[in-house]
C-alpha cells in the first residue's frame, strides 16, 4: 500500500512538471525587470526535486532537460534575445539533463530539513539554484560561442529571474502538499515522527 501510494506521487509530480511546460507558454515577461520571467518548469522541478527519491528525480530531471531543450530549439523566440544571441543549437542537445540534475542534487541536499516541515529552507533554495542554472546554462553558451561577457543587464536578468521564480514556491510547495494528501503519502515524515515523540 505504501509503494501505490508513492508511486501514484510520483506518477503525479511527473505529471505537474509536463503540466509547467504548458503554463511556461503564456508566463509573460516583466519589461519592468529586464524583462525577467518566472521559470515555472524548473520552480516545479525544483520543489519537487526535494519531496521525492533520487531516482524519481533522476527521472524528473532527464523529462525536464530534454523537454527544455526541445522548447529552447524548436522555438527560439520565446528565449530572451539579449542573452541567446546565437542559437542554442550550438550546443548538444539533451545538455539541460545535467543542469537539471545538478539543481535536483543541490535541492536533495535539504532534504534533511524538508522531511522534518521546514520547508522554508527549501523555497530560498530555489531562488539559488535558478541563479546557478542561469549562470551555468549562459557560461556554456559563451563558451561554445567563443566568447564570455557579463554585463550588469544580463546579472539584473538573472537576479531577478531567480527572485521572481523562488516567490512562487510556496505555491508550488502547496501544490505538492495538496497532491500528497490526495494520494495519502507524507511529504513530511520526520515532523510526524517528532510529534508522536513529544506527545
Amino acid at each position: 500500500m505504501k509503494h501505490t501510494t508513492l508511486l501514484r506521487f510520483n506518477l503525479s509530480a511527473v505529471f505537474l512538471l509536463l503540466t509547467a511546460f504548458l503554463v511556461q507558454q503564456f508566463v509573460p515577461a516583466f519589461t519592468g525587470l529586464s524583462h525577467a520571467r518566472i521559470l515555472i518548469v524548473h520552480l516545479v522541478f525544483l520543489c519537487a526535486a526535494v519531496s521525492v527519491a533520487t531516482p524519481t528525480m533522476l527521472l524528473l530531471a532527464f523529462i525536464g532537460g530534454i523537454l527544455w531543450d526541445a522548447h529552447c530549439s524548436l522555438a527560439p523566440m520565446l528565449v530572451d534575445p539579449e542573452i541567446y544571441t546565437h542559437p542554442t543549437e550550438s550546443l548538444r542537445f539533451g545538455y539541460s539533463i545535467l543542469l537539471f540534475a545538478g539543481m535536483g542534487f543541490l535541492m536533495q541536499g535539504l532534504s534533511p530539513l524538508f522531511r522534518k516541515g521546514k520547508w522554508q529552507f527549501s523555497a530560498l533554495l530555489t531562488g539559488v539554484a535558478t541563479f546557478l542554472y542561469l549562470a551555468a546554462d549562459y557560461a556554456l553558451i559563451s563558451f561554445v560561442r567563443g566568447d564570455f561577457v557579463m554585463s550588469r543587464s544580463i546579472l539584473r536578468l538573472m537576479s531577478y529571474t531567480a527572485l521572481l521564480t523562488m516567490l512562487f514556491s510556496p505555491l508550488v510547495f502547496w501544490l505538492l502538499y495538496r497532491l500528497a494528501m490526495v494520494f495519502d503519502h507524507s511529504l513530511y515524515p520526520e515532523a510526524g515522527k517528532n510529534k508522536r515523540r513529544s506527545s
